[in-house]
């Protein structure tokens, strides 16, 4: 089910939305990712990041030798050099051949065309007139030559503004292959720190600061790693491609051509920032809510039948459809400010196009090539173009991520913020409870600084107990000592804390104030609760009865198919066996859904009976069964020599039990010994 919940969306979500921007913040928690995602030399990330470096600076240099191939053609055309001619459009064709995907038009949108088109399209005419060349647009690489009264039309593939190369197809795939990597390191990061002791436990019930935990580690680490892996050729590539062509284009047009293109982009950074910062914001509003409208269907499809008894189908549409209206709102929202953040983006490279002119012409213009023959001015500026236009095309990639950025921001934070949430929960976690709370001990180990009873579980000094989130009083200095043969019931009316002192004992939750000691192990040799409701996995019947060991059976198996069949019948299920068609069966039901609540209490028994534990704590264990099965399977928990502790209501279980809790509230508590237990043990432990 979805964590989290619509209850914590007014607080936590006006906080999320306040700092959910491109700032310090943003940069603090995306370096904290990448640590993540590149733990260190020579892990599989850093060898993909150089591999694709390596593939981007090949790709550049092709693309390069691509683009000066219309200067070329200007000088052996201009000379009427037949032969260079042939050898230069060989040279030329190989390149396309070796470099360009067999339909490269098919990935670029017509109006991502029609811009480039609108870019550098230089019309040159040479008056010298044995060769026109009327039509030249070095962006989209169609030259239409005029050559010996035989027009020569050569495409030589839209490679240099839109390089689609076979490279192109390797780049991608190192990109796909890195943004596999990167939700498999960052997703299982995230799974060690949310397991860790109770921190899911923490974070799913005690806090309300964030929501849908579920969706972050699942939907937003999978958005996150795809959108940062799309971003990854362009990135890694841009400095290099930036500092060369900065440097030819100061060689071509002198040190106004460079400047004139850095300060259009630096305008356009800063207009974008400005436009995508509360995008930011809104789309991390928008995910969460997201994940109240999943939380809401899961809500349904969990709780079908109750909701159905109380047909419940109008009301629940009615709820349902209000979330759904406000992620919509929010949607409707974010569209809005997107478009303003798109029109920057349209702008900036439509008028780079523009710009691109200029930078050609100012050294036209101021006479820097005056000394030069047409034909040589042609193929020079021919060459200059492509530097020019190349470098102000490099910037306008960069300006087009914008909107990729800001998807890239709002799951930083959504990530980041949980990522700081559960180092500190753990921190927590490791500083007030031992490994005996967290863990499992398999092998009967247990180690603590001071001495431990051998026939004591828990030890409770003065312990006093409220509830966290209110701060409501529920028990008051109790003093218990929890030991081997002396079986406790607990008591109460509803809302006493009789579950609540469980969870106290089971280090959910911490008490407020007393001591409270924990002298065994989790496992088959210490303590083992069943909870009051029953919880089941995915996987076989042999996967629930054995849960959750990690050890699934002896190598010999035999062995252990005899005990788990035992207990099933022992616990009233030999059907089971045959509808989930064996111990091993992997079956695709849910539990949930095809076993009764008093099946479910049974299943949990068999359970128990397997691990056969020294303490069990039961917290209302039988209330879907009848008398009779709840006498049976008590008898059989001592039968196998455990200590019960016990939540209950019916006076019938007090024959299994050495003293009685009752918790009467308002922090009053009363401890009495229970005589129905004919075989007590000689000493009272008490």
């Amino acid at each position: 089910m979805a964590g989290g919940s619509s209850s914590s969306a007014g607080g936590a979500g006006a906080r999320g939305r306040a700092s959910s921007r491109l700032d310090g913040l943003f940069l603090r928690r995306f370096l904290r990712l990448l640590a993540v995602l590149f733990p260190g030399w020579p892990s599989p990330s850093a060898l993909m990041f150089l591999t694709l470096l390596g593939v981007a600076l090949l790709e550049q240099l092709v693309i390069y030798q691509v683009g000066v191939i219309p200067s070329q053609y200007y000088e052996v055309l201009g000379n009427k050099d037949f032969s260079g001619f042939k050898t230069l459009t060989a040279v030329a064709v190989t390149l396309i051949i070796v470099n360009s995907t067999v339909r490269p038009e098919a990935h670029v949108s017509w109006e991502r065309k029609r811009k480039l088109l609108m870019a550098p399209g230089m019309i040159l005419v040479i008056k010298d007139s044995s060769l026109p060349i009327p039509w030249v647009t070095t962006t989209n690489c169609w030259f239409l030559f005029h050559f010996e009264k035989m027009f020569v039309l050569t495409y030589l593939s839209p490679s240099i503004s839109l390089p689609l190369f076979q490279l192109k197809s390797f780049d991608q795939f190192i990109c796909n292959m890195m943004y596999v990597n990167w939700r498999k390191s960052l997703t299982e990061y995230l799974h060690s720190c949310y397991f860790q002791g109770q921190v899911y436990y923490n974070l799913l019930v005690l806090r309300e600061d964030i929501d849908n935990p579920d969706q972050r580690i699942s939907q937003d680490v999978e958005r996150f790693c795809r959108q940062l892996s799309s971003m990854a050729s362009k990135l890694v590539i841009s400095p290099f491609t930036l500092a060369y062509y900065t440097y030819q284009c100061f060689h071509s047009t002198g040190w106004l051509g460079p400047v004139s293109i850095f300060g259009y982009f630096i305008i356009g950074t800063m207009i974008n920032k400005v436009l995508m910062s509360p995008i930011v914001s809104k789309l991390v509003q928008q995910e969460k809510l997201e994940g109240d409208f999943r939380f809401k269907h899961m809500q349904i499809r969990v709780n079908a039948e109750p909701a159905a008894f109380y047909r419940a189908g109008r009301v629940e549409h009615m709820r349902t459809n209000r979330r759904l209206q406000s992620l919509l709102k929010t949607q409707r929202e974010l569209i809005g400010k997107e478009l303003w953040l798109y029109i920057g983006i349209n702008t900036f490279d439509y008028l780079g196009s523009i710009l691109s002119y200029v930078v050609i012409a100012i050294p036209i213009f101021s006479g820097v090539y005056g000394d030069l023959s047409p034909i040589e001015l042609s193929a020079l500026v021919s060459k200059n173009a492509f530097v020019s236009i190349y470098l102000i095309g490099c910037f306008s990639q960069l300006i087009d991520l914008s909107s990729t950025v800001t998807d890239v921001a709002g799951y930083t934070h959504r990530i980041g913020e949980l990522q700081e949430t559960l180092l500190s929960l753990g921190r927590k976690e490791n500083g007030n409870y031992s490994e005996a709370k967290t863990s499992w001990d398999l092998d009967g180990n247990h180690s603590g600084e001071e001495p431990v009873p051998r026939d004591t579980a828990f030890l409770l000094e003065r312990v006093t107990l409220s509830v966290p989130s209110s701060g409501k009083l529920l028990i008051k200095d109790l003093n218990l000592r929890i030991s081997q043969g002396n079986s406790v019931m607990i008591v109460g009316n509803t809302g006493t804390g009789k579950t609540s002192l469980l969870r106290v004992l089971g280090g959910l939750w911490e008490s407020t104030r007393g001591s409270i000691s924990m002298l065994t192990c989790f496992g088959p040799r210490g303590v083992v609760f069943l909870p009051q409701r029953p919880f089941f996995t995915d996987g076989s019947l042999r996967e629930q009865v054995i849960y959750p060991l990690k050890e699934i059976y002896p190598l010999s198996g035999s062995a252990d198919d005899e005990r788990i069949v035992r207990f099933l019948e022992l616990a009233g299920l030999t059907d089971l066996l045959a509808r989930a068609g064996g111990l091993d069966e992997q079956v695709d039901w849910n539990w949930y859904d095809i076993l009764s609540p008093g099946e479910m209490q049974r299943l949990s028994f068999a359970r128990l009976f397997y691990l056969q534990p020294k303490y069990a704590v039961l917290d209302e264990a039988t209330s879907a069964l009848t008398e009779e099965v709840e006498h049976e399977l008590y008898r059989m928990c001592l039968q196998l020599g455990m200590t019960l502790i016990s939540v209950g209501h019916r006076p019938s279980l007090e024959k299994f039990h050495s003293w009685i809790l009752k918790l009467h509230g308002e922090g009053r508590w009363e401890l009495t010994r229970c005589e129905k237990l004919k075989r007590l043990p000689s000493e009272e432990g008490y």
